[in-house]
Parts: C-alpha cells; structure tokens; sequence
C-alpha cells in the first residue's frame, strides 16, 4: 500500500467514526447550546495535552464569532489561573477519557466558584461526565492511530463538535459578516468592512429626468451596470426625487403594459443613502434592515447631494 492509499484509508476511518459520532446528537447538545446562549459572562474552555491545543482552538473560535471566551491549562489552574475565572462563567472541562486526574481535581474548585460545568468526553460513564452539570458525547469507537494509542480521531471529534458548537451560537446570535469583520481587523475582511463607503462606492451614478420614457430609463440601468437609476426633476443640476431599480422595471412592464410611462411614474420617491464617511459594515447593516442590494452615497450626512453609488455586488467584487 503506498502513503497515498493509506492516507485515504486513514481519512476514510475517521469519517466513518464522525458519521457515528453525528447520529449520537441529541437534545443534550441543544440544551449546551441554550446554556452557552444565556452565558452572562465568558466561555472558560480547559484541558490539557492534546485536548487541550483543541481547547484553545475552540475558545479561539468562539472568542471571534461574539461569544466571550478563553482557555485555561487545567494543569495550571490548579495554581493559581483559576483566579482567572468567575462565577458567572461556563466552563467546558475537555477530556476524552473522562478520567484525567488533572481534569477532575478542578472540578469542585470550579463548582465552589458557582460556575456550572460541561464535560466533552468520550466516555459518558466517566467520573467527569457524571460530576458535570451536563455532557456531551465526542465517543469514538477508534483512533486512527496504529496503535491505538495517540489522539487521532478523537482530537477531530472534539474539534468538530467545538465547531458545531460554535456555528449553532453564531446563527443564534445572528453574527454577521461586518461583527466578524470587528473581531477581525487585521485581515482581509476586517480591512474590507472597517474601511469608508468612499473607497468602494462608484462615483458613476445612473441618471435620468422625471420625464424621462420608459426606454431611457431601461437603457440608463443597463448602461451603468448597477441594477438603478436615481431620478432629478432635471438634469444636469435638479435635486434628486426618487430611485428606479431593475425591480421595478419589471413590475412596471406587468402593471402598465404600456412604455409611453415616464420614469416619474414608476420610481420610488424615498431611497436608502448613506454619507461617503460611513463605514462600510454601516452600508451592509442598511442593507441588510432593508434587504435592498444599492445605496446612494451623499457627501455628507446633512447633504443629500449624490456623490455616488455603492452595491453589495461592487463590495463583494472589490479587491
């Protein structure tokens, strides 16, 4: 067998042992999820060894995705880091066996503090699963090691059930792309959603007259390439009275059955803007409330002349 199959092999195990781990799911999961959710402090997640480079990876994600955490070495805890803990925490004790002696010395120092416990362990018969006040499951019948012996699929399982747990808090909370982008400034996203509407917005604005025909208005949009159209009682210097979006093209095509309309009678008098200044995580929230896809920008929050456009489909687009 070469390295390539047996690789293979290797990850075909432990998907197998992973399907076994996702059938064992039941209503304890959703009650850790409604206890997390409810956390009114911070996640303390603790281990040690290898369960414990999964424990700081889970507090790591769960810190970044809106719900307050940190990791704790259980080993160290036992000498002093427990001051690093609170009554009002949750803390998560992650031991595969259950039995880990320095997992379950920490338990009644924990308790004493007031925290309610969650043991992730693969044995729910273990002294930690039945100390905790609730547990879950993260059993797997085999490791991918040889031997038997070095954390493999044991150490995936905890992490994948970390992640599951982390997905299911995240949609909870309704955590979007501009929160992540808070948590996140330093990288391409974080740059992206902490930037000004100004750097993204194009200046290249669709424009056409109230009484403008149905067919200049249907060639603006198409032209400009942006979905819209802001209307002005006149041009090039009016003051702009409304938005023609491709929806409403087409909902004017069904309703009149007739292209002698003028752009007046089918654009929305009240449009969406946001100020050149704002931030662009502001322009997302907006539209997201409003579940529109464009923005008209304005100079200044008090000015409402129109210095530009700015679409979901240029910000995704933008590099």
């Amino acid at each position: 067998m070469t390295y390539s199959e047996r690789a293979k092999q290797i990850f075909a195990d432990e998907i197998i042992e992973l399907q076994q781990l996702q059938n064992s799911i039941n209503e304890d999961f959703d009650r850790v999820v409604e206890v997390l959710y409810a956390c009114k402090s911070k996640v303390v997640v603790m281990g040690i060894g290898k369960t414990g480079i999964i424990g700081h990876k889970m507090a790591a994600s769960f810190a970044s995705t809106g719900t307050p955490s940190i990791f704790v070495n259980v080993a160290e805890a036992m000498h002093g880091d427990l001051g690093m803990i609170s009554k009002d925490d949750i803390v998560i004790l992650v031991s595969n066996s259950g039995e880990t002696n320095e997992i379950l010395n920490a338990i009644d120092p924990i308790h004493r503090i007031g925290c309610i416990i969650i043991a992730m362990t693969g044995n729910m018969q273990s002294p930690l699963a039945k100390r905790a006040d609730y547990a879950l499951s993260i059993h797997v019948d085999h490791e991918a090691c040889p031997l038997g012996l070095a954390p493999t699929t044991s150490t995936t399982a905890t992490l994948l059930m970390g992640d599951a747990l982390m997905v299911c808090l995240m949609e909870k909370r309704r955590f979007q792309a501009e929160n992540f982008a808070l948590y996140h400034p330093g990288g391409a996203l974080g740059r992206k959603l902490l930037g000004r509407v100004s750097n993204f917005m194009n200046t290249h604005v669709p424009r056409v007259e109230a009484c403008a025909s149905f067919c200049t208005v249907a060639t603006e949009i198409s032209d400009k390439h942006l979905g819209m159209t802001m209307v002005y009682d006149q041009l090039p210097d009016g003051e702009c009275i409304g938005i023609i979006t491709d929806g409403d093209v087409r909902r004017a095509i069904q309703r009149y059955n007739d292209v002698q309309i003028t752009a007046q009678q089918v654009m929305t008098p009240s449009y969406k803007y946001i100020h050149q200044d704002a931030l662009l995580s502001d322009a997302l929230a907006i539209m997201d409330k409003h579940n529109i896809t464009t923005l008209a920008v304005t100079e200044t929050p008090e000015e409402k002349k129109i210095v530009g456009i700015i679409s979901i489909h240029h910000i995704i687009d933008f590099n």
